[in-house]
């Protein structure tokens, strides 16, 4: 066996560190540490200085960082938001971003920027979910109408864009009748799981063991959900489908299972210290070093690119927000589309696939993950201002449970 070294992974995991760290000292800094972390990862990349380069150590961990990720965001979605006439706007926004996404796609693709606008629309068309619950609970809006709406419209557009970019983007090849009839067998072997975990879970034998495995070394509770991580990831692989789809639908799984968490509090608090405090930096930063910025700051044509990426990932999601004016309000409609149309993660994930697939180049991988940096350090800020300016209206019917993600 070759010799292994993790110099590389040494100064990711210091990055890791100090990004955080440095905002820290700055408090009045508000950038999320994912930017800082992706920004440091470009200079110390092949792209400026040449320190770091992706190896096989950092690779496994950035590859499983991206599934947990995924995991954390399944882990968010509460279905007591999506019902009604919040799961008909989100819904119907989520199409007509799709149909917007692909029109800029087919107007760039003219230009030669975009290779496959279907890919392109995809890329555009989710929402960070854990980045705007947190500016959402800045303004005291998580539990209220407002709120509400942002979050199912994340929730319906996270889901779908992970969906559909397995469907039509998987690395794994195959046409795509095939892979939705491999879809719902996969989704339907997901739901049998779930099914089993809750019988399972309602033995009182079980339940008194887990409790009194759940805080010792055992760490139970949390081993249960990264098998859970692990097996659907394989089995989403297995199936022919993205294996970021497995790693959402076993944190959403988790999440509808482990609603009432009286007995076992800080359950979620682990999984999210696994994730934010090691493995999810490491794909970040990992990501920041991949990215060859060379091509776009040699050609000042190719450097327009990002601004107008920005502007399209503005209309692809914002305008779907005007479906709501009536009921939220000009002021909240405004904060509503702008963090509908921040987004990073996602379009880090699609950039990867669709390089991999040879459906993005280089330096439009390169200008769409600028742009999602500029809307995760622009669009929170500015629809923080609003909200706080805007009056609260009452809260919504059933307040979801309180759930830090990041």
């Amino acid at each position: 066996m070759p010799p292994v070294e993790f110099t590389n992974l040494l100064i990711i995991c210091v990055i890791a560190l100090l990004a955080p760290l440095a905002l820290g000292f700055a408090p009045r800094l508000r950038i999320p540490a994912v930017v800082l972390e992706i920004v440091v990862g470009i200079v110390v990349g092949p792209s400026v200085l040449g320190w770091v380069e992706i190896d096989l150590p950092v690779q496994v961990l950035a590859l499983f960082g991206l599934a947990f990720l995924l995991f954390l965001a399944g882990l968010e979605i509460d279905l007591g938001r999506l019902r009604g006439r919040a799961l008909t706007v989100a819904g119907l926004g989520y199409v007509i971003s799709l149909a917007l996404g692909a029109g800029a796609g087919f107007a760039f693709g003219t230009l030669g920027w975009v290779r496959e606008p279907l890919l392109f629309a995809i890329a555009l068309s989710a929402t960070s979910l854990g980045l705007i619950v947190p500016v959402l609970k800045d303004a005291g809006r998580l539990d209220s109408d407002v709120g509400q709406t942002a979050m199912a419209s994340a929730t319906v557009a996270d889901f779908a864009a992970i969906v559909l970019l397995s469907l039509f983007f998987s690395t794994a090849g195959g046409s795509t009748g095939s892979k939705l009839v491999l879809l719902a067998a996969f989704v339907a072997m997901v739901a049998a799981t779930g099914f089993a975990v809750r019988t399972a879970g309602r033995s009182m034998r079980l339940a008194g063991v887990l409790v009194r495995l759940q805080d010792t070394t055992a760490e139970i509770r949390v081993r249960a959900a990264v098998v859970l991580l692990v097996a659907f990831t394989a089995l989403a692989e297995a199936f022919g489908l993205e294996t970021i789809l497995g790693a959402f639908l076993a944190g959403a799984l988790v999440g509808l299972i482990d609603r009432d968490t009286s007995s076992h509090p800080h359950f979620r608090t682990k999984l999210e210290a696994i994730g934010f405090g090691f493995l999810i930096p490491v794909f970040f930063v990992s990501s920041g070093v991949r990215l060859d910025l060379s091509g776009l700051l040699a050609d000042p044509s190719a450097l327009a690119r990002v601004p107008l990426f920005l502007l399209a990932l503005l209309l692809v999601r914002a305008v779907p927000a005007l479906l709501g004016m009536r009921a939220n309000g000009m002021r909240a409609t405004m904060a509503i589309g702008l963090l509908q149309a921040t987004s990073l993660p996602f379009i880090v994930t699609a950039v990867q696939i669709g390089m991999t697939l040879d459906k993005i180049s280089t330096v439009t991988g390169a200008a769409l993950i600028c742009a999602g940096l500029l809307s995760v350090l622009l669009f929170p800020l500015v629809a923080l201002a609003l909200l706080r300016t805007e009056p609260a209206g009452p809260p919504a019917a059933e307040a979801p449970v309180d759930r830090t993600a990041y």
